[in-house]
This record gives structure tokens, C-alpha cells and sequence, in this order.
């Protein structure tokens, strides 16, 4: 059920102007009871002025009065050919002002690291245009030398369950054409899966290759040892040749 505009306004309207009880009111206006009962008692919305749901079409004089005579009625808010498919407009989603200079970063992180996402699921995601995803993955934004990728849920301009769930609908798209890669198969399949799979290419991300064999004792290590003197070793600091009153006291 839609609820009415100047939802506190209007609550303080049929508070004062009528005997609806406060459950009834709270579940018109979309308020929580308790809200109500502060209204009522002049504790919330003091210097609101009511704002009268009959005169503005939003409820007919029977529906309050039938909701008076049955505290278990509910009110239901008057159909309004105006706001008819106001809920199910589509468009890009909307972005605050102060997140708005974070898009390009976000976009290029997409792009970088979920190449298989279309540029309208970008754009649904971080609420931008086409042509500025365009202008990143071609790298011909004006400000492409100084954007930094960084995750898009981070800077809070998706959630990471609509982020998980457009990167499924991609791959599961081009799984469906036949042109999804290697990699992006190995991706999918789970862990067990994967571990039981005879593949003679190493599992390990190609940033930490080599750390597996590392050894603190390495022949860097050793090659720097070798290139201390001996009388700069650590027992010669300690060794310090006597001084001439030492030998005076020995005498």
C-alpha cells in the first residue's frame, strides 16, 4: 500500500481531528506507533503543521469515519490517477552529490577487474552513462591519469549483493554464448571442485609466485654476508684494543 505525501503532517492532522486510534494512524502514514503517541502528547513534530488528508484527496470523510467506528480497520489511501507507475519508473540509479566524484573511480574498477559486466549493468550499479563507461574502458576520459580504481561498494554507490549478483547474470550470459575463458570457468566451479582437478598450472595468483620457495635464508642473504669485512664482524666492536692508562695499572 503507497503512503501519503507529508506523512508527519498528515499524522498530525487526524491526530488532532480524529478519534482513529494511534495504530491506525501510524499504519497510514507509515510512522511507527510510538511517534504517534508523541505527537499526541506534544513530544514529536511540535511546529508541524497539519496537513489535512481529505482536502488534498489522499482520504475520503467515510473511510475516517467507518476506521473511527472499527479501531481494527485499516485506512486505505484514496487511488490517485496522477501517481499511477511512479513507483515502477526505470532509470539510472541516483547518486548523492557528494558520491558523485567517485563514479569514475568505481567504473574503472569494474572495468578492471569485471570485464564481463555490460556497460548498462555498470551504469545500473554506480547509477552513470554509457558514454563515460565508454570513455574510461577506452581510457579518453579527461581524467583518466588520475583516477584510481576502487571498489564501487566501498565508496557505498551499490550493495555488494547487487555487485555478486551482476557478475553471476554476466557470466552465467557468456557461459550461455560459449565465450567465457579458462579462468572464468575455474571461477565459477567450487573449491572442492577445483582442488580435485588435475591441472599442471600453479593455483596460486600470480602476485605472491615464488613465495612458497622463499626461505629466510636465501643466497642474497649469504652473498650479503660475505661482503662484511671481518674486522667490521660484530665481536671486533666489542674487542677494543686497550687504552695506555689500562696498561699503566697493569705495570
Amino acid at each position: 500500500m503507497g503512503k501519503p505525501i507529508m506523512a508527519k503532517a498528515t499524522a498530525v492532522w487526524l491526530v488532532d481531528n480524529t478519534t482513529l486510534s494511534f495504530k491506525q494512524i501510524a499504519d497510514f502514514v507509515g510512522m511507527h506507533e510510538l511517534e504517534i503517541q508523541g505527537i499526541a502528547d506534544g513530544d514529536v513534530a511540535g511546529s508541524v503543521r497539519g496537513f489535512d488528508p481529505i482536502a488534498n484527496n489522499q482520504l475520503d470523510a467515510d473511510e475516517i469515519k467507518r476506521a473511527e467506528a472499527n479501531p481494527l480497520q485499516k485506512l486505505k489511501l484514496k487511488f490517485n490517477k496522477a501517481a499511477q507507475g511512479e513507483e515502477k519508473r526505470r532509470g539510472p540509479r541516483y547518486t548523492p552529490l557528494s558520491k558523485r566524484q567517485d563514479r569514475p573511480a568505481s567504473i574503472l574498477w569494474l572495468v578492471k577487474f569485471h570485464p564481463e559486466l555490460a556497460d548498462a549493468q555498470i551504469a545500473k550499479l554506480v547509477g552513470t552513462t554509457k558514454p563515460t563507461i565508454a570513455a574510461i574502458r577506452e581510457r579518453t576520459h579527461w581524467n583518466i591519469a588520475n583516477i584510481n580504481p576502487i571498489d564501487p561498494v566501498a565508496l557505498g554507490l551499490c550493495k555488494q549483493s547487487e555487485l555478486d549478483l551482476a557478475v553471476q547474470k554476466a557470466a552465467e550470459k557468456r557461459r550461455a554464448e560459449g565465450v567465457m575463458t579458462d579462468d572464468e570457468r575455474r571461477a565459477l566451479v567450487s573449491t572442492e571442485a577445483s582442488l580435485a582437478m588435475d591441472s599442471s598450472e600453479p593455483r596460486l595468483p600470480t602476485a605472491i609466485e615464488g613465495l612458497e620457495t622463499f626461505s629466510f635464508g636465501s643466497s642474497q642473504d649469504e652473498e650479503e654476508e660475505t661482503r662484511f669485512d671481518d674486522s667490521r664482524s660484530a665481536d671486533s666492536f666489542f674487542n677494543l684494543p686497550a687504552s695506555s692508562d689500562d696498561e699503566d695499572d697493569d705495570e
